[in-house]
Order: structure tokens, then C-alpha cells, then sequence
């Protein structure tokens, strides 16, 4: 029996179908849906162009359809909102509307456990943030900054007077060790030898593509090795919580914020709650603060002059002498903070923040229904040319203007905005640029033969290639 052949023109799209094949996408453009981009590949629908060049597909498809556009990737429908405008949406919805715990907790549970961040109702889990947050004060960080240039000068003694390294290697190392210090306290810190950190690596093997989009009960090795290094790493956790609570002099630190911790009705976190509040607190900035320290790295290394300047603004701000960091003088380092911001526009480690939507949605003119995996992406924000003069030139000193993005909103979004703000962006910037300012006052960097990493769009955090770097000790 021959198929009926059935073409149209609608909303910007050209259809013919035979039988029932694109009935699906006229229905999707009749409900005046955001612009849909039809793929012949079923299931996968655009998973691989996506997957190879994310952030080209998205540019392409917002030259093409405008700042709302929909498309499907392995069965499920994503709908991006590019642009401050579009963005708005997601960043002053509610959880109830476009719900974020839908789509982040089979990636987030099986690492930080049950009964915390997206394994619970919202509003217990911004309980929990608001637990953490009290924790990341300003006179924790005062503290924080000597303790992160103690930790960096000590893993960098190993590399000697000069060479080429693995910088985000080890700069993710060392992300671990002062995140744990300042975060975990001394006896965590205390216990993170080798094998530790082999832990922390296999549980944050979990944070892959795989572990987002299939089934968690599967028998992967890389799942496998997730689900051991979690219970490990909480055994371990629950002996030094054990320990501090039976002991008469109580620390200050993040643990100790959260055993004195309690929810609103007046219960306290238990030790299980405590482990994975600690584990998540680590694990969600490790990946995050470690890429942005390198590819911050590869930046001032391409531009000998700034770097040059970033270390003339040490001895400005701090002395000639060069004397041990301390909070208000990290504050005052402008140029480096500059550079930092930069960094964070055009390499910001969260290509994608995304929402599942509850209830039907409208923005631009256009219907969103329920069932949508609502994005938005940071990297194509900060890349608009609407938005940002020069956008893919490294220009630090764009901050100097009050409005660096002609005054949008959401154009400038690395840690998120409005309530889904990341907790934790204040105590990046003290670990990085206290990282930073001691590297400086150590090494010379350099590209090797002009190599400049690029972008490895295979992982969930878009981390540099080949981040191998040149490096030569200062002479004082």
C-alpha cells in the first residue's frame, strides 16, 4: 500500500511527509511550539552533531531560528532559551514550574547519596543550601586564603625550576586538597592520601554523559566504581563525624556548621546527611574550579604583558617583598579579578543549566509544554555578539565599564543568577585568585609552540585538550 505523501510550510519549516513519518513535528508547530529543528536520525535525533560541536549547533541554530528553539536528543525534547531575554525565563521561574531535580538527581544521587541536594523536596534542599551557606562566610575565607597558598606551595615544590606539566591535572589535584582542607576540616584533610584521592576520583567518574542519560543500576565498571568509592568515602566521613561529636572542643569549620545545623521543625542533620552535604559541597566545585584555574592559566600564558602585569600588581598591592596573602589584599587585586571574569565569560565550566517543565511555559510568543528539558547555556550567552562587543577576544579590561554587557541581566551568567545562584561563587574566587597570585609569584608561563588548548566538548564540563604547559621559576 503506497503512503499518502502530505507537504506543508508552517512557522518556518518546510515538511514532506510520507504517512505518519513528520506528523509528530506539524502537530509540535501547530501548538505554536518554540521553532523545531527535525532530524532523520530517530531516537538520537541530533545527539551527535550536538555531542561533537555543542556550542556551534547552538549558534547555528539561533542565527537560523532565533533565541527559542527546540530539538530532540536521545528521545528526550530540549528546549534552549538563548539570549538575556529567553534566559530570564528559567532564572525567575519557580521549582514548582520548571523543576530542576528532575533532571540533575539520577547524575547527582548516586554521587552524593540519598536525602540530600536533588534527592529531596526543594524546599529541604534549600535548607541544606542555606545550611552550607552560612558556612561560606567571609570570616571563613580570611582564614581560607593563607591555608590555599600553604596547600599550592606545597604541591608545587615538585615541580622543580622548570619544565612542561599537565596543568589541569594538577591543578584539579590541588583543588581537591584545598577544598578539602577549608571545606572538610583538618581530619579529612589529614586523611586524603592516595588511595583517598583515588576515591574522590571514581566517585567523581560519575559525573559522565552516561551516568545523565542511562539507567544508574547498570552494571558499567565506571558505576560500578562510583558506587564503591561512595560507600568507602562515607565510611570514612561518618568515623570523623563520630569523633566530633564526642569531642569536648568543637572546630570552626564547615563541619562544624553542619552539626550544629538543624531544619526548620528543630531537627539535626543526621551523619548520613552531614557525608553527603560534605561530598557534594567538594564534588560540585572540583570540576568547576579546576577547569576555570587552567584554562585562567593558558589565558595569561598566550598574553605574556597581562601576565607580566598580573604579577607587577602583586607587588603593588601586596609589597615588593611579597609577603603572605591575606583577604583584603586578594579583594584588591582588580586586574586579576578581571582576568578571572574574562575567563569565566568565554570558558565558563556549565555549558548547559537545565530545568524539567512541570506546567506549560510561554516565552517569545511561544507554547513550552510540560515534559521539555528547559536550557539555557552560558557559553552561547556570553558568546552573543548582540550582547558583547569583540565577544571571542580575551578582554579583561571590558570589566572597567559598569555595563560590560550593554546592562542585560542574564548575559553574563557562570554561576547561574537569581535563585539558582551558585552558593558557592565567592569561595571560588578566593581559591582561585589565591592559587593564582601564588603561581604568579612562582613561575613564568608559557604556551609550548604557541599551542592553546582546545575545547574537549566530550565531558559535562568543558575542560581543556592537551592542557600541557611551560613553566620556569622566577628569580626574586
Amino acid at each position: 500500500m503506497a503512503s499518502s505523501v502530505v507537504s506543508f510550510f508552517v512557522n518556518g519549516h518546510d515538511f514532506i511527509t510520507f504517512g505518519h513519518w513528520h506528523i509528530n513535528y506539524f502537530i509540535f508547530l501547530l501548538q505554536n511550539y518554540p521553532p523545531f529543528i527535525s532530524s532523520s536520525i530517530p531516537f538520537l535525533g541530533h545527539a551527535i552533531a550536538f555531542g561533537k560541536s555543542p556550542i556551534e549547533f547552538l549558534e547555528n541554530a539561533y542565527d537560523k531560528y532565533g533565541p527559542v528553539f527546540s530539538f530532540t536528543m536521545v528521545g528526550k525534547t530540549f528546549t534552549y532559551l538563548l539570549g538575556s531575554d529567553a534566559a530570564a525565563l528559567l532564572f525567575n521561574s519557580k521549582n514548582e514550574d520548571l523543576n530542576a531535580e528532575d533532571v540533575y538527581s539520577r547524575l547527582t544521587t548516586p554521587v552524593f547519596g540519598r536525602g540530600v541536594a536533588y534527592d529531596v523536596p526543594n524546599a529541604i534542599f534549600l535548607e541544606q543550601k542555606k545550611m552550607l551557606k552560612t558556612g561560606l562566610n567571609i570570616a571563613q575565607f580570611r582564614q581560607h586564603v593563607s591555608v590555599i597558598e600553604e596547600e599550592t606551595k606545597e604541591y608545587f615544590k615538585a615541580w622543580g625550576e622548570q619544565g612542561e606539566k599537565n596543568l589541569f591535572e594538577a591543578l584539579s589535584e590541588l583543588i581537591i586538597l584545598t577544598a578539602s582542607h577549608c571545606l572538610h576540616g583538618k581530619e579529612i584533610r589529614g586523611l586524603l592520601d592516595e588511595k583517598v584521592a583515588q576515591l574522590y576520583a571514581d566517585l567523581d567518574g560519575g559525573f559522565t554523559h552516561a551516568a545523565w542519560l542511562l539507567p544508574g543500576w547498570l552494571p558499567l565498571p565506571s558505576f560500578r566504581r562510583r558506587d564503591r568509592a561512595h560507600r568507602e568515602i562515607k565510611n570514612i566521613f561518618y568515623k570523623v563525624i563520630q569523633k566530633r561529636r564526642k569531642s569536648e572542643e568543637k572546630g570552626d569549620d564547615m563541619l562544624q556548621t553542619l552539626l550544629d545545623a538543624s531544619y526548620k521543625d528543630g531537627r539535626a542533620l543526621t551523619d548520613d546527611e552531614i557525608a553527603g552535604m560534605l561530598i557534594g559541597l567538594l564534588l560540585a566545585g572540583q570540576h568547576t574550579s579546576s577547569t576555570t584555574s587552567a584554562w585562567l592559566g593558558f589565558f595569561l600564558a598566550r598574553d605574556k604583558a597581562l601576565q607580566d602585569q598580573c604579577y607587577a600588581e602583586q607587588r603593588a598591592v601586596c609589597g615588593d617583598d611579597l609577603p603572605p596573602l591575606s583577604y583584603d589584599q586578594l579583594k584588591d587585586l582588580n586586574l586579576l579579578d578581571r582576568c578571572l571574569k574574562e575567563t569565566l565569560r568565554l570558558r565558563p565550566p556549565i555549558m548547559t543549566m537545565m530545568r524539567m517543565a512541570r506546567t506549560p511555559q510561554t516565552i517569545a510568543g511561544y507554547n513550552i509544554p510540560p515534559g521539555h528539558q528547559v536550557c539555557v547555556s552560558p557559553t552561547v550567552n556570553h558568546r552573543l555578539r548582540d550582547s558583547w562587543n569583540d565577544a571571542l577576544d580575551f578582554k579583561p579590561d571590558r570589566y572597567l565599564q559598569d555595563n560590560p554587557a550593554a546592562g542585560e541581566k542574564f548575559a553574563y551568567i557562570p554561576f547561574g543568577a537569581g535563585r539558582h545562584r551558585c552558593i558557592g561563587e565567592n569561595f571560588a574566587y578566593v581559591q582561585i585568585k589565591t592559587i593564582w597570585s601564588t603561581l604568579l609569584r612562582l613561575y613564568e608561563f608559557d604556551l609550548i609552540n604557541d599551542y592553546f588548548p582546545t575545547i574537549n566538548y566530550t565531558t559535562m564540563i568543558h575542560t581543556p585538550n592537551n592542557p600541557v604547559i611551560r613553566y620556569k621559576r622566577r628569580s626574586l
